[in-house]
């Protein structure tokens, strides 16, 4: 007997009360999802989260009360089984690092098709994280020394790489430049399988719980260096 796929449970945090009910209308009517709860600020965000337990949380970065920075960061300590995708206006927004750094999975423009918000909602359900390799290097890179910004502690220590073995490190480098598991097998000259093994193991080695912040903490230790100034707007 096949069972019914569990549905994934989706808070929606916005403050703007039409982004919200249009999030809800793509992600609603899908049998994949269940919007369980909709806030219209980051401290409400947190609470219906310990209310319903949703498995994902799609996240606006400026609201009211908390900001979502704030609510992420308190939603991924307080409750680690929840992923949280962040929202933002801009693709080149300095409060996206924040809020990966804070624990959030991935983030997404406001003015995503349908499918990418499906797709993304889907990606960090199952613990990947939802930005694409490219754009997450480029916005960490722009941004992760900007010191306007409230920070929480990196989850890896300045310069401390003494756990992981040259090939990991080697690894993680390619990774924090944007490679993807495919160019990082192809650059090595290893498969894709003996990749992710790798990652597996610089995830835990670093204690960061995705993608995103394993690149974040390579240009934070000095792995990498930020190249690049801040684009104009």
């Amino acid at each position: 007997m096949t069972g019914t796929p569990e549905r994934i449970r989706v808070l929606i945090a916005d403050d703007q009360p039409l982004v919200r009910r249009g999030l809800a209308l793509i992600l609603g009517p899908d049998p994949a999802f269940e919007v369980v709860a909709e806030a219209d600020d980051g401290q409400r965000a947190v609470d219906l989260a310990h209310l319903h337990r949703p498995h994902v949380v799609v996240m606006d970065i400026r609201m009211p009360v908390l900001d979502g920075v704030q609510a992420t960061e308190r939603i991924a300590r307080e409750l680690p089984e929840c992923r949280v995708l962040a929202l933002s206006t801009f693709d080149m927004d300095e409060y996206v690092v924040a809020a990966l750094r804070a624990g959030a999975s991935g983030f997404l423009p406001k003015d995503v098709s349908p499918e990418e918000l499906s797709a993304a909602v889907r990606t960090v359900h199952t613990g990947e994280a939802a930005v694409a390799p490219r754009l997450l290097t480029r916005l960490i890179s722009t941004y992760v020394t900007t010191p306007r910004l409230p920070r929480t502690p990196s989850p890896v220590p300045v310069s401390d790489f003494g756990e992981l073995t040259p090939r990991e490190v080697e690894v993680w480098h390619l990774l924090a430049t944007g490679l993807d598991n495919a160019e990082i097998a192809s650059a090595m000259g290893i498969s894709v399988s003996t990749v992710k093994n790798y990652i597996t193991s610089i995830f835990a080695k670093l204690s960061v719980r995705d993608r995103a912040q394993a690149v974040i903490a390579a240009y934070e230790s000095g792995l990498v260096e930020a190249r690049g100034a801040n684009p104009a707007g």
